[in-house]
């Protein structure tokens, strides 16, 4: 029997802005108490089920245990030393979560060595239990290694619990503290510094709270009146300060407690300036702190420290095609995290003695490197490095075709050690695969870079006319600045081996090519990412690697949006569309003060109260925009828990896009009950919803089952 989509009913609601009437027929949708609308999610749901299942078979559960058959359940995390103990986690056959361990440190052992004298500190495996979502968002050890302070969440609603466990006697304190954001930090083993959430869910308030005591007595150390911004804490490698950073999507200011007396006032940074975003890190009488005042891709300063005397000093200038993302700072050596021609790039700058550079030519300082990378196109990023006095960097690097490895890397000698490389089980070899960073062109004249990767079997290279077309994935996010960097993953080797091709579109909005790509992708500018997404899937169409009938695209959250847009502005480049919790309503979103991210978030989209505002958003929103034309085929997740992006978004989308557009197909609905923003909790869980994806994908294309 075929399955039938539900159809909810039509009551329109509608309001006047700016000569527009707004007229939303699905906006009952969004109350959750009303069980019409769970009724009809779970509705949505079977159908969805029920249609894949009648295209595919058992295809689902097969891809399920291919997944999962793929990740080595017994794992081990690489052994960071921090003080007197080796702190690792490890999994063992069958855990869904983690278990956070440490042994004593022993200089003449071997750091792969498994040792006897293991403490299993924090099991979330034994946490989790009788949870259908589970989410450790934040772990911290306290000075004197006796204390544990993590944050959980067992709805996926980005409520937060603080526990503390005493790591001497294996049990848990009775401090627990409620209705928390997922920054926390130690200022002694006596006091613990957290945040807390405000009605929309923003973390408006730092708290401090003396160990034993009860949650009503707590301090408040900072409230931020402020709704565009966030508030967060954490104490800096140097364990001199708790620092508490105050960001809004442009703006940032900093306070510094010192830990020593963790009941002393803060003490100012540097007061907020519209525009001025900065973070630091502390060495001696010193602050480094990273910012962008006239500086686009930022610089780094050096500055005395709250209430001391001394003069501030440029240490690494600004550089018009080089972007300072982040910094790390050792008693020894300054490591900065920049990215080039949309590549990242680790760069070591040895500060004994502290360099003096002449002006602002940036020449490198004795004995100042980078750190090079083999493949054309990868992701690199900090790993564990928690002690100050250190000599050695700790960093992750993947590639589309290389696992996650871990390297150790010797700030002195240069040398690098391989610690641990992510085991495919059943075997991988990255030369049974190929990748490529190529560029497309757009009408305004950016070159857009795509990262590729697919399985060749006798594959021509990048450029050759004889190239046969294959069926692609094109995937894309743009926006916050964030990026999109390429990263291994062993699910994806059952697309790429069924012969597809996974492009990422590094389009306007993210970071990949400095300040300037992410401004020229937000507010009036937004279009840009959508006409670069165009001209990514045009380039990959012209260029022969893939054609409309065998190209989709995806995305998720500010992702889902660009391919929203893309749906409704050029429907005919694509088969299908994977939208993963989909950011689509974004006018009636950004209209709503109440919801968790609208405020902070209009200095990414726009103040839609205003008519400028309005205007940009309204051009684009593509649940405002749906129309009558054929659209592609869609598959759309989403969250029931999801504070982020409300399941209404989804729901409100695919019911306004079944009724208006003129094609037969399919659009399902897929919504997880269970879960939030990230979707599923748990190491193997999030593999039943990530298999209902790949099972959309492979029908679509064709490919073989």
């Amino acid at each position: 029997m075929v399955s039938a989509p539900p159809v909810p009913p039509c009551r329109p609601t509608s309001r006047e802005l700016f000569g527009q009437t707004l007229v939303d027929d699905y906006a009952w949708l969004r109350d959750r108490d009303d069980p019409a609308v769970r009724a009809h999610l779970e509705a949505e749901r079977d159908h969805a089920e029920a249609v894949l299942d009648r295209r595919t078979g058992d295809l689902r559960a097969r891809l399920y245990r291919e997944l999962r058959g793929r990740i080595k359940e017994d794992e081990r995390s690489v052994p960071a030393k921090d003080g007197p103990w080796l702190y690792y986690s490890r999994t063992e056959l069958g855990d869904e979560y983690p278990r956070h361990c440490r042994r004593p440190h022993e200089p003449n052992v071997s750091l792969d060595q498994v040792e006897p004298h293991e403490q299993v500190y924090l099991d979330e495996n034994a946490l989790a239990e009788d949870h259908d979502y589970f989410d450790l968002a934040a772990l911290a050890i306290s000075p004197s290694h006796r204390l544990c302070a993590y944050i959980v969440d067992l709805d996926g609603d980005e409520i937060y619990t603080v526990q503390i466990q005493d790591l001497d006697a294996g049990a848990a304190l009775p401090d627990t503290l409620v209705g928390c954001g997922r920054a926390l930090a130690w200022g002694d083993d006596g006091v613990l510094f957290y945040t807390r959430l405000d009605s929309a869910h923003r973390p408006f308030q730092v708290w401090r709270h003396a160990l034993g005591a009860s949650q009503a007595d707590d301090v408040c150390v900072h409230e931020e009146l402020d709704p565009k911004f966030f508030a967060s804490v954490y104490r800096t490698r140097s364990d001199a300060y708790v620092a508490i950073s105050l960001d809004s999507q442009v703006t940032s200011e900093m306070w510094l407690i010192p830990t020593s007396t963790p009941t002393a006032a803060a003490q100012l940074v540097a007061a907020r300036r519209e525009g001025v975003e900065y973070g630091l890190a502390h060495r001696g009488d010193q602050l480094f702190v990273l910012s962008n005042e006239g500086a686009h891709n930022f610089a780094i300063e050096l500055r005395a420290l709250p209430g001391h005397d001394g003069e501030s000093r440029v240490l690494v200038a600004h550089r018009d095609q080089v972007l300072l993302e982040d910094i790390d700072v050792f008693a020894g050596h300054l490591v900065i995290w920049e990215r080039h021609e949309g590549l990242q790039r680790i760069r070591v700058v040895p500060l004994d003695p502290m360099p003096a550079r002449a002006g602002d030519d940036d020449a490198p300082a004795p004995g100042e490197h980078l750190i090079e990378f083999p493949d054309p196109t990868y992701c690199v990023w900090g790993d564990s490095n928690p002690e100050f006095e250190a000599t050695t960097l700790r960093f992750g690097y993947t590639s589309l075709t290389t696992p996650a490895s871990i390297y150790d890397y010797d700030l002195l000698t240069r040398d690098r050690a391989l610690r641990k490389r992510e085991q495919v089980v059943g075997g991988h070899d990255p030369n049974c695969y190929r990748s490529a960073r190529i560029w497309a062109h757009t009408g305004d004249g950016e070159r857009v870079p795509i990262s590729l990767v697919w399985r060749p079997p006798t594959e021509p290279a990048p450029g050759d006319a004889a190239r046969s077309p294959r069926p692609t994935v094109l995937e894309g996010y743009g926006a916050y600045g964030l990026t999109m960097d390429p990263s291994f993953s062993s699910a994806r080797l059952s697309l790429l081996d069924r012969g597809v091709i996974w492009a990422i579109a590094h389009v306007r909005g993210g970071g990949e090519l400095g300040r300037r790509w992410y401004d020229a992708g937000k507010l009036a500018d937004k279009h840009n990412s959508f006409d670069d997404f165009i001209a990514c899937a045009e380039h990959l169409i012209d260029q022969a690697w893939t054609t409309p009938a065998q190209l989709v695209a995806t995305g998720g959250s500010a992702g889902g949006l660009l391919v929203g847009a893309v749906a409704n502005a050029r429907p005919e480049l694509f088969t299908a569309i994977l939208a993963d919790v989909p950011f689509v309503d974004v006018l009636n979103t950004m209209l709503d003060p109440s919801l968790p991210l609208s405020l902070v978030e209009r200095d990414e989209w726009g103040d839609p109260t205003t008519p400028e505002g309005f205007a940009w958003i309204h051009a684009y929103a593509p649940y405002e925009n749906v129309r009558a034309q054929a659209y592609p085929a869609m598959f759309v997740l989403a969250g029931w828990n999801d504070p982020r992006v409300g399941y209404w978004e989804s729901a409100k989308w695919v019911a306004r896009l079944r009724d208006r557009k003129t094609d037969d197909h399919q659009i399902l609905l897929w919504t997880n009950m269970d879960a939030g923003h990230a979707g599923p909790s748990g190491r193997f869980e999030y593999l039943h919803e990530l298999a209902l994806e790949y099972a959309f994908l492979i029908d679509h294309l064709e490919l073989p089952r």
